[in-house]
């Protein structure tokens, strides 16, 4: 076994979460049910409108990695944060979390710790006002090939795909992961960053990952099309293993173009922030311990389903007792 079974690279953002009304969205302009991209200057606005507010390490794969690192595997992270209050706490909250978080806070930043301010309404819709701040600097000089190398599987976030040194770095991962036998993968993240980069996510897809995850929308976008059925068809013709969630549908998994499909249990979400993130984390968790990919998408849509159970993005139940319960750890 390799010293990581995971590793990721993302976003490295101080998750800020609050729980508020319609009403205090509409005061302060912020668009309900979806992540927008703010400046430093209306960030420090929204975080200091935000009462009882409550902050954690986040970030889409960040929180992925804690989720698999509750059901055991041995994680690390690759991140940028800048050695100021807020850096030093998401380095001090992610290794606490059982993640290893491999880069030092930078001491001279060109930019602040990235935050998020998710405002949750009763609906449980999360509202994400993002401030990307250094993170978003994060290339090549940030990913150590021998961590690369040391990982089983290697797990990417889409969204630092918009400069090209957040491509370069993530060539650089997944080829040193690859060359030592292990896997490589990424997450599309948001279909407007596929529509971006359209040509060179087809082009990493096809190259130089072994398995990717996208809903609906991602997909349709990534392939130019409007039939899903058709984009699935061209992505399993890139890639071995193709995951593709369906918004509240059952979960669709392609392996080798075989379509395996995982049932979900509809329920009404208290808070659906990071629902994405823990369906990857189970599924990450079934492919790394060598599970049949229905076994690892239950275990997927079971993290999900928990994490949207309650406030926050990361679960708070013991979620190897919940697929010991459903049968999934024989």
């Amino acid at each position: 076994m390799k010293p990581y079974q995971l590793a990721g690279i993302g976003n490295a953002i101080v998750d800020v979460i609050a729980t508020v009304d319609d009403l205090f969205l509409d005061h302060m302009g912020i668009r309900k049910g979806i992540m927008q991209l703010i400046e430093r200057e209306r960030a420090e606005l929204l975080y200091g409108a935000m009462k009882e507010r409550a902050e954690a390490s986040g970030g889409s794969v960040a929180n992925t990695l804690a989720g698999a690192g509750a059901l055991g595997l041995t994680a690390a992270f690759v991140g940028r944060v800048n050695d100021d209050a807020l850096g030093r706490f998401y380095a001090a909250d992610t290794q606490a979390a059982g993640t290893d978080f491999v880069n030092p806070p930078v001491a001279v930043g060109e930019a602040p710790t990235s935050r998020s301010m998710i405002f949750v309404t009763p609906d449980g819709e999360r509202s994400m006002n993002t401030y990307l701040g250094i993170s978003a600097e994060l290339g090549p000089e940030d990913v150590d090939d021998a961590v690369m190398a040391a990982s089983e599987i290697v797990y990417l976030e889409g969204y630092l795909f918009d400069k090209d040194k957040g491509k370069q770095a993530f060539l650089k991962a997944a080829r040193a992961c690859r060359g030592a036998g292990g896997k490589a993968g990424i997450a599309l993240s948001d279909p407007f960053c596929v529509d971006r980069h359209r040509s060179d996510f087809r082009e990493l897809v096809a190259r130089d990952m072994d398995y990717v995850i996208g809903n609906e929308q991602e997909w349709v976008s990534l392939y130019q099309t409007n039939d899903l059925d058709d984009a699935l068809a061209q992505a399993v013709r890139d890639c071995d293993l193709v995951i593709c969630t369906r918004s509240g549908d059952p979960v669709w998994i392609f392996e080798q173009g075989a379509r395996v499909e995982i049932p979900i249990t509809r329920t009404v979400p208290v808070d659906a922030t990071g629902a994405g993130d823990q369906f990857a984390a189970g599924l990450l968790y079934g492919l790394a311990t060598g599970r049949d990919m229905a076994t690892a998408g239950r275990m997927g849509a079971l993290a999900a389903a928990e994490v949207i159970s309650h406030i926050g993005a990361r679960p708070q139940s013991d979620l190897r007792e919940v697929f010991s319960h459903k049968g999934l750890l024989a």
